[in-house]
């Protein structure tokens, strides 16, 4: 990559318009902008999760996932630089899968939140869903490589199920999931609500 940061306040930014990896200046209202810094808060938001108290290998998982949202980044930033292999892509899926297998079935939508560390991991999965948006509207405007958008679908997947994994790994049993969705048009179409 390009250049290190060895200024932070550079001063050139007042005039709403901001560098990007190949030293073009764009505003910062451009739609590759837009995505980074989407990527970027998804990056701080799983910063914030790390402070919890994680099993190790969901912690593993998230400073790798970490590491890769940089090359995401660094891909956004400098406009035909492949940064992030299909390799991540794959260990998402794998993640995924290897997660997923420990629990049992939903029987309903669930409500955001439980622990505070699946509650977090809620948000991480929405900002990610957000990420995602705008690297597709990127996507559609100037054309991407598939891989950055690829990643943040299956990454909104794997925090929606580590979030049911870190409910189950706390002290109160009755969190297991959270609390399911009580929709009431369920309820008065049978009578009863889900459990």
């Amino acid at each position: 990559m390009a250049n290190r940061l060895t200024q932070i306040a550079t001063l050139t930014g007042d005039d709403g318009t901001t560098g990007l990896g190949d030293n073009r200046r764009v505003a910062k209202t451009h739609g590759r902008v837009h995505a980074m810094g989407d990527v970027d808060e998804l990056n701080s938001h799983l910063g914030l999760l790390l402070c919890e108290n994680l099993p190790p290998d969901v912690r593993e998982l998230l400073v790798d996932v970490q590491h890769r949202l940089f090359d995401v980044g660094g891909e956004l930033s400098i406009p035909g630089m492949e940064l992030l292999k299909q390799e991540a892509v794959l260990a998402l899926d794998a993640a995924l899968a290897h997660h997923n297998a420990a629990l049992p079935r939903l029987q309903e939508f669930i409500l955001p939140g439980g622990t505070r560390a699946a509650a977090l991991a809620h948000v991480c999965r929405t900002v990610a869903r957000r990420a995602e948006r705008s690297v597709v509207a990127l996507a559609q405007d100037e054309g991407l490589r598939a891989a950055p958008q690829h990643y943040l679908n299956r990454l909104s997947d794997v925090l929606f199920v580590l979030a049911r994994v870190l409910n189950r790994q706390g002290d109160d049993a009755q969190v297991q999931d959270g609390t399911y969705w009580k929709s009431h048009r369920m309820v008065h179409e049978d009578g009863n609500s889900p459990p």
